[in-house]
């Protein structure tokens, strides 16, 4: 007997989108716009903290300070940035978590975001760490990988609007 993929999961993502956080969101009128434009200014918070860093580690910008320095001075406002993403995200998810579970762009960035997270906090950061002000090949790799990974989970994101 063929197993029924969808259903195996569907039951979950109905579960969330009938807590009280996701009714609530739902119902309202205003509150979902609101979150969803809080969210975004924790997107440019983030994109900003790693764009920066990223850019030092490319060879362009800010070459006064070294790469460390500025990583450093970063930080705050990018692990701020992604505690902001991540409550109003959840926030946004259980308002309509069954269109997430249909939607590919979702999956997309549930799998691209932890990759971005892991690489971010781990290599990027060891590698921002040791910079100095001079640049290495391994350099300018790890900050194009985080461009790419962050700009994947930013794309995806916003392709859930649309799909």
């Amino acid at each position: 007997m063929p197993v029924d993929t969808d259903a195996n999961w569907l039951w979950l993502f109905e579960w969330f989108e009938y807590t009280t956080p996701g009714i609530v969101v739902r119902e309202s009128v205003w509150l979902f716009p609101v979150i969803e434009a809080v969210h975004l200014l924790g997107l440019c918070l983030l994109g900003g903290a790693v764009l920066v860093v990223d850019l030092r580690m490319l060879g362009l910008g800010l070459k006064r300070q070294t790469i460390a320095e500025l990583a450093a001075n970063l930080r705050p406002w990018l692990v701020g940035a992604v505690v902001l993403m991540f409550v109003t995200g959840l926030l946004l998810f259980l308002s309509e978590a069954v269109k997430c579970y249909y939607s590919q762009s979702f999956l997309v960035k549930m799998i691209a975001l932890p990759v971005a997270l892991i690489f971010t906090f781990t290599v990027r950061e060891r590698v921002a760490a040791t910079g100095g002000l001079q640049l290495s090949p391994w350099t300018r790799l790890v900050a194009a990988a985080s461009m790419l990974l962050w700009f994947t989970v930013a794309a995806a994101g916003r392709w859930i609007g649309f799909s």
